[in-house]
């Protein structure tokens, strides 16, 4: 240590301090800061929980519609296609001076029908990449 009376007039003298922990206190403290509380843990899981529930029962909703108004819709959506081609050969047959409930118009709905399967067939082939 220096003498006060060596120092030049004026001049402070500055203590510094350093805190000195067994490595033990240094390990406690890194574990206590680097584990999150039992507290922190159970905040951390609500939402995890509540969008594991959220899943659960979208997913639920989802094989409810699978499953049962699945194949209501699938009929419904068939019934529908039905009425509508029946429909068009009404019109298009009709144009034609055809009537319903006669053979010619039978006739010309089967080759409606013909046209149609060879146009689903063309589409296939172009989503295939064939044509």
């Amino acid at each position: 240590m220096l003498h006060p009376a060596i120092l030049p007039r004026g001049s402070t003298i500055i203590f510094l301090t350093i805190d000195i922990h067994s490595r033990e206190d240094f390990m406690t403290e890194l574990r206590s800061k680097a584990r999150p509380s039992q507290d922190t843990t159970r905040d951390m899981q609500r939402p995890a929980l509540a969008a594991a529930l959220v899943l659960a029962v979208v997913t639920a909703f989802g094989l409810q519609t699978l499953f049962v108004s699945g194949p209501a819709l699938r009929e419904s959506a068939e019934a529908e296609l039905a009425r509508v081609i029946a429909d068009e050969d009404r019109d298009v047959c009709g144009q034609l001076g055809l009537r319903p409930d006669t053979a010619p118009f039978a006739a010309c709905s089967r080759e409606l029908a013909n046209v149609r399967r060879k146009q689903s067939d063309r589409d296939h082939a172009a989503a295939a990449g064939i044509l």
